[in-house]
């Protein structure tokens, strides 16, 4: 399996639509062999190249923001069958030690992130486009959850990056992307059906695949 090529896998959709638990949910359906999970949030610049916006506020939520050269590069080095080291990004959180973070080739890999149908040369190295898709009101609810919990942020915080940072980003570097998805999967209460019809293709291209190679396989095959 090693020798041929894996089947690369994008997920995309709006911050917090979900993504984090279904990427969970689809790891958790495979063997830790066959499946590796590299994500856009490790790839943030340091915070001092981070563009500020016209009240000074750092914007996470710009292309620019993220090492998307690095970040292509790994992808690619992956698909070559090249173990990948990234030290893990904490979101500037001081609390927490960084990890050295190991990803190994394998038969899929999952390329995660909100600008990862934006990069051109990441796009091309998709096999398979997947949008994960909520309506604005859940997603707020979940970024106010998220970011109080995990990053520290205080409900004001959160609303002026909603509203100045994530909506515009939205709507021009995501949004626009959707239509170019092969499976767009709702997430606005679920996503079960979404995601056993995701681990059923992709079982099956491990399983029918024998001498061929991952990444040719036609997604027309799971319709």
């Amino acid at each position: 399996m090693q020798s041929q090529k894996p089947f690369i896998v994008g997920i995309t959709g709006g911050s917090a639509s979900g993504k984090t638990l279904f990427l969970k949910s689809l790891l958790a359906a495979f063997p830790q062999e066959q499946i590796t999970l590299i994500s856009q949030d490790n790839y943030y610049r340091p915070r001092h190249e981070i563009p500020l916006d016209r009240h000074g506020v750092h914007n996470f939520d710009l292309p620019e923001s993220i090492d998307f050269q690095q970040y292509a590069q790994h992808i690619h080095d992956l698909r070559e069958g090249k173990l990948v080291e990234k030290l893990e990004y904490t979101f500037n959180n001081p609390e927490i030690v960084p990890a050295m973070l190991t990803f190994q080739p394998s038969p899929i890999i999952v390329v995660e992130g909100i600008f990862v149908f934006y990069f051109e040369e990441i796009a091309n190295m998709l096999d398979l486009k997947v949008f994960i898709d909520a309506k604005n009101k859940v997603k707020l609810n979940r970024r106010i959850r998220r970011d109080a919990e995990e990053r520290g942020y205080d409900i004001n915080d959160v609303l002026y990056r909603w509203e100045h940072h994530v909506k515009p980003t939205y709507q021009k570097y995501i949004k626009p992307f959707r239509a170019q998805a092969d499976i767009v999967i709702p997430n606005n209460e679920h996503f079960e059906k979404g995601l056993d019809l995701l681990v059923h293709y992709l079982r099956m291209l491990i399983t029918t695949s024998g001498s061929s190679n991952l990444g040719t396989i036609d997604p027309e095959q799971a319709r």
